[in-house]
């Protein structure tokens, strides 16, 4: 697709892998509203890239509703949706809270869940659509002291099959995006620290990659990729 005027909505667009793919699609000229919680964060980050905002909670049904709503009475359509709010918490598994699961799933999951059941109600409308779900290589190979992160992208691979199936007879892509590590704020937050280094994946790798995959015409899509580092070592 064209993505000139495309209107789009990111979630997690913030920082990390969100930001960076809001910074791409804007270069390829396309409408673009990022989403997070902080309200700060996101609006310095609007500012710098010229885009619109609108904070809210993916995991909260109300927030989720509302902003795809919102989204689309300002738009008038939603081509795109990149759900990308997502977070870690890693621990053995004799040690891992049920609280902490919950809280992962809470957006990994069922946020994603929820923004995708509001953007399919206004893709099978249009009968077009783009929903592109950022996963993780985590959720292709599990891990130690990974059950929260890695089984959280299992279930967003799972819940993008049935999407996909469900979807294509509506004209709209489904797409699953797995990164390989990179060098975002993700370690930090999740409580470990990772040197920086110039042979591994940023931001911008990821958004190139997801900006050539929506750039296939329409009549074909491509329903899962990884990207790797390619010598990280």
């Amino acid at each position: 697709m064209d993505l000139k005027g495309a209107k789009t909505l990111i979630t997690g667009g913030s920082e990390g892998i969100g930001k960076g793919i809001a910074a791409a699609f804007r270069q390829e000229g396309a409408d673009v509203m990022i989403t997070g919680r902080n309200a700060d964060k996101l609006q310095t980050a609007a500012a710098e890239l010229g885009v619109g905002y609108s904070v809210g909670d993916v995991g909260n049904e109300e927030d989720a509703i509302r902003t795809v709503r919102e989204f689309v009475e300002q738009h008038g359509r939603l081509d795109i949706l990149v759900n990308n709010a997502g977070f870690g918490l890693f621990a053995p598994l004799v040690e891992m809270e049920l609280a902490d699961l919950e809280s992962v799933y809470r957006t990994n999951v069922f946020g994603a869940f929820l923004m995708a059941r509001e953007a399919a109600k206004v893709f099978i409308e249009q009968q077009s659509g783009n929903l592109i779900n950022i996963s993780s290589t985590s959720g292709l190979k599990g891990g130690r002291g990974s059950t929260a992160y890695s089984s959280s992208k299992f279930a967003l691979r799972g819940m993008t099959d049935c999407w996909r199936d469900e979807l294509r007879r509506h004209n709209v892509r489904v797409m699953l995006v797995n990164p390989s590590e990179v060098q975002t704020e993700f370690s930090t937050k999740a409580g470990y620290h990772r040197e920086a280094s110039d042979k591994k994946l940023r931001s911008q790798e990821i958004a190139d990659a997801v900006v050539g995959a929506i750039k296939i015409d329409d009549r074909g899509f491509i329903p899962e990729f990884s990207v790797f580092a390619t010598n990280p070592f």
